[in-house]
């Protein structure tokens, strides 16, 4: 299975300005509807093995948390061109997930 890296801020950022897609992953180890997500980003990163991914426990990025107003966990940012094109909480399924990383 493709491991998904570790994101600082600044490698969400560097991705944003580097990649025409990328996707950051946000989650919360005590939660858990994130270890599902968690199983579920996975796949994606096997079936995705180009996209840049990454990941980060929410609880150490107060900043992202603030800047992209993120409500709850998970919660996936896909970013196309530098912009923030979506901001998931519901991990519907992996078919849904694909289709909007498109």
């Amino acid at each position: 299975m493709t491991h998904i890296e570790n994101w600082t801020r600044d490698n969400w950022e560097s991705s944003k300005n580097n990649f025409p897609k990328s996707v950051f992953y946000l989650y919360t180890p005590l939660c858990g509807t994130c270890a599902v997500a968690s199983k579920m980003m996975d796949v994606i990163a096997a079936m995705k093995p180009d996209l840049p991914i990454g990941k980060a426990d929410l609880n150490y990025m107060e900043d992202l948390a603030v800047d992209y107003e993120i409500e709850s966990v998970p919660c996936l940012l896909i970013q196309k061109e530098g912009e923030v094109v979506h901001k998931i909480y519901a991990f519907q399924s992996i078919p849904y997930l694909l289709e909007k990383i498109g």
